[in-house]
């Protein structure tokens, strides 16, 4: 919800960071207790997050390419043969 007053900019921006400071505090958390609970550092846990979801993303899409180039080698392989007296 955007409010101006007198000083709505600085009302916006005020709001901004206020929200962004409860995100750290309550947001991050789960990275924190996993990291404390597995007995390893924050930052790798933060790290294999990241990297699983640009792999996913990625990944995802290699897939689709190697199962359109093989029902397309299918397709070819596959396909109805004309006769030699057939014109």
């Amino acid at each position: 919800m955007v409010v101006y007053l007198n000083g709505g900019v600085k009302l916006l921006v005020k709001m901004f960071s206020s929200f962004r400071i409860w995100f750290e505090k309550n947001g991050f958390a789960v990275c924190t207790r996993l990291a404390e609970w597995l007995g390893i550092r924050v930052k790798n846990v933060r790290l294999f997050f990241i990297y699983a979801s640009f792999t996913t993303l990625i990944g995802g899409f290699i897939i689709y390419l190697i199962l359109a180039f093989w029902i397309k080698m299918k397709d070819m392989i596959y396909s109805e043969r004309r006769s030699v007296y057939d014109f």
